[in-house]
Parts: C-alpha cells; sequence; structure tokens
C-alpha cells in the first residue's frame, strides 16, 4: 500500500508508551499532517513501570512521570485528547467515532490501546471494596492510603507485578502475605533458579511467601476483611492487591472485524488486516521466531512505534524485536535480555558480591539472561543475544573469564 501523504490525518487511540511514541516519532520523520492522539485517562502520557515502585513508596511526584510536559505537544501540533474514549472505528468512512459523537477522520489509524488487568471473580468477593489492581495512576492513587505501617496485606499472584507490590508494602511496614497457585513463584516466566532467589529474598524481608495455594475466597460484607485459601487457612486482611496477569484491549479491533490472535494481529510492519490500520505496543501479537508473541514491556512499546510510525510515512523495515525487561525488589534490579521459553538448561555465573546471574540455554543457543545487580553481566548478555551469538556455557560460568572476552 501507498505511504501516507505528509498532510493527511492520523489517529492514535492509546496514550500509554506506545501511542506517545507512534505520535512523536512521525513528527521525528517528518509527517506533517494533522496527528490526534486519544487518551482515556485524565493525564498526558506517563511512565508506568515506576508506578509499582517509586510512585508507590513516594519517592516520584506525579509530575515527574509524565513522558513529555503538556507544553510538548502543543509545541508537536499533536492534538491530546485526555479523558476520553474512542466508541468506534469505521473503516469504510476511516473514520473513529468518541463517546460524545464526535468524529475524528484518518488516513492512517493507529491501535496502542494496552492492556487490562485479569480481575478477581466477583463469586469470590472480587467485587468487594479494598481490593486493587496495579496498571495505571489512578489504581495507585486509590491504593495508596492503605499502605499503613502494621496493616495487613494479601498479595494475589506471584508474577513481578505481586513481588513489586510485595516489596513496597513490605518497605513500609505492613504485614505481607504473597500467595501463588503455581509450584513457585515466577513459574511462568523464569527458571527455578530466578524463583529460587526471589524467594529467598522475600522471606528474608518477612514476606510470608505462599506457593501452591490458590484464593478460594475473600470475606466481607462490602469491604475485604478476610480472605481463606485453598488450603482451608483463613486469616484477617486489611486490603488485596491482585497481580494475576493482564488481557489486551482488542475490543475496537473485533468491533470494526480486524483479524486478533491474542491480540490485535500485526504482520511485520505493524500492519493489522487492514492496511490502514496499525498496532503497536502490549495489545499488538506479532510474527517472531516463527511463530507470534505479543511482549509487554516499555522497550517493546518504545521499538514497535517507531516501527509502525516508519511505516505509515513510508520508510517501511521489519520490526525486529530485541526483548529486554526489568523489575525492582528491595535492593535488588534485576534485568532481563531475551526470551527464556523452550530454555533446556541454566548456566550459573557468580558476580561481584551478592551479584549473580543465571543465562538460559536450549542446547547450545543462549536464549535469555537474568542478572540480578549484575549490569555487566546483563550488557554483555543483551549484545550476545540481540546478536544470536552464544558463548559456550562453560566459560559464562567460570568467574575468572571476563565477559567482555565473550564479545570478541
Amino acid at each position: 500500500m501507498e505511504s501516507i501523504g505528509e498532510h493527511e490525518p492520523v489517529v492514535v487511540i492509546g496514550a500509554g508508551q506506545a501511542g506517545f511514541s507512534v505520535a512523536s516519532k512521525l513528527r521525528d520523520f517528518g509527517h506533517a499532517g494533522p496527528i490526534t492522539l486519544v487518551g482515556n485517562e485524565a493525564q498526558p502520557p506517563y511512565q508506568r513501570p515506576p508506578l509499582s515502585k517509586a510512585y508507590l513508596l513516594g519517592e516520584m511526584t506525579a509530575d515527574r512521570l509524565y513522558l513529555r510536559p503538556v507544553e510538548f505537544y502543543r509545541q508537536k501540533s499533536i492534538d491530546l485528547r485526555l479523558s476520553s474514549h474512542v466508541e468506534s472505528i469505521d473503516r469504510t468512512k476511516r473514520e473513529a467515532t468518541l463517546e460524545d459523537g464526535s468524529k475524528l477522520p484518518y488516513s492512517r489509524l493507529v491501535l496502542a490501546t494496552g492492556a487490562r488487568p485479569r480481575l478477581l471473580p466477583a463469586v469470590i468477593g472480587g467485587a468487594l471494596d479494598g481490593i486493587y489492581y496495579v496498571r495505571n495512576l489512578a489504581d495507585i492513587d486509590a491504593m495508596s492510603a492503605e499502605f499503613g505501617a502494621g496493616r495487613r496485606v494479601l498479595v494475589v499472584g506471584g508474577g513481578y507485578i505481586g513481588l513489586e507490590a510485595a516489596a513496597v508494602a513490605a518497605k513500609l511496614g505492613l504485614s505481607v502475605t504473597l500467595i501463588e497457585a503455581a509450584p513457585r513463584i515466577l513459574q511462568r516466566v523464569a527458571a527455578r533458579e530466578t524463583s529460587d532467589y526471589f524467594r529467598r529474598l522475600h522471606l528474608d524481608r518477612a514476606v510470608d511467601v505462599r506457593e501452591g495455594v490458590g484464593l478460594k475466597t475473600l470475606v466481607g460484607k462490602k469491604r475485604v476483611t478476610g480472605a481463606v485459601l485453598s488450603d482451608g487457612t483463613e486469616f484477617p486482611i486489611d486490603f488485596v492487591i491482585a497481580g494475576i496477569g493482564v488481557d489486551p484491549n482488542i475490543e475496537l479491533a473485533v468491533g470494526c472485524d480486524l483479524e486478533v490472535e491474542n491480540g490485535v494481529k500485526v504482520d511485520g510492519h505493524c500492519r493489522t488486516s487492514d492496511p490502514t490500520i496499525l498496532a503497536a505496543g502490549d495489545c499488538a501479537s506479532f510474527p517472531w521466531g516463527g511463530g507470534r508473541i505479543r511482549l509487554e514491556s516499555v522497550g517493546n512499546a518504545i521499538d514497535q512505534a517507531e516501527s509502525a510510525a516508519m511505516t505509515i510515512v513510508g520508510k517501511e523495515r521489519v520490526y525486529d524485536a530485541k526483548p529486554w525487561f526489568w523489575s525492582d525488589q528491595f535492593d535488588v534490579k534485576l534485568q532481563i535480555a531475551g526470551l527464556s521459553a523452550g530454555y533446556e538448561k541454566v548456566v550459573v555465573r557468580p558476580g561481584q558480591g551478592a551479584a549473580v546471574s543465571f543465562w538460559y540455554y536450549r542446547g547450545p543457543v543462549l536464549l535469555a539472561v537474568d542478572a540480578m545487580n549484575d549490569p555487566r553481566a546483563y550488557m554483555v548478555a543483551k549484545r550476545l543475544v540481540d546478536a544470536g551469538r552464544s558463548p559456550d556455557p562453560s566459560l559464562v560460568s567460570d568467574p575468572a573469564v571476563d565477559l567482555r572476552s565473550l564479545l570478541s
């Protein structure tokens, strides 16, 4: 399909990291036409990772979360529509309709609608007051008043979101119980070695970590007051934080008959089944490694958004994802390069002091690395994984071998 004319309108739905990046990159690439960025929150686009860490701890104010000040959008002639919801997309007329009935015509439209937390079922008490999720600024503002020393919080879910919330609560002096229905925390995303590391970290800081046990029901009339676990244990609580995964926001795509497959299905150039509509970020599933994946990360949102913007202005390139992630818990920074799915063995490399990294291999191929307080190991590993290079595991595990030599 021909590239967009430089004065034709672009509508971006979703004002998170991906939506912001598409709009700003379009201007960087010289697009001079109208750009409308529609967000359903009252705030301009902001960073989400600090929400469950520095912001919840009170170490960062809301304005420091903003990706750019409001003046930026005026300077770039980006029409920022906050507290706005797109009700529908008419692909024939090429226009998006907002909930107030106004129409936004487009030559190209980008879905950057993100993902939303899975909710605890109402049948087990999920509709009670005092239950919180970690996704946006409003979520954190709503729960922040609960964080008083000595209060009792139940964290449901032993993934990174749950562990980060548990770490913040423990640092603020709360009594924290974390439950994970799977046999171990982080089971879906990490090796046993990483699970063991973070379990020890939390147990040493008085977090009550319970694995292989689910939530049977929450107790309370209007507000949650207690929990009953699948093993029959019952105990009082003051509030709940649930981190049980997210689902991509695909409703607009489904409503206008776009193809979906674990998200909005896009090709290597971020185009959906309608070439005038693109998708990027948490909501988009794309070709990778002979299959399809959907990545929930800042890095993916930024890089895929740039690829989408390039497609719009006719500078197409295949999006080649270089996955990376991070997590901050207590005094530990975990940095992850690559994707560990399909690994067969884990190689342990000790670092300086308490630092350590776990290197995932499938046969002779290095897939990914988890590095705890070891930025050097992470940087070397990321360069290796991104380049498709796989050092001999015996060299990786030998602390006498200089990591930098693995790059030569």
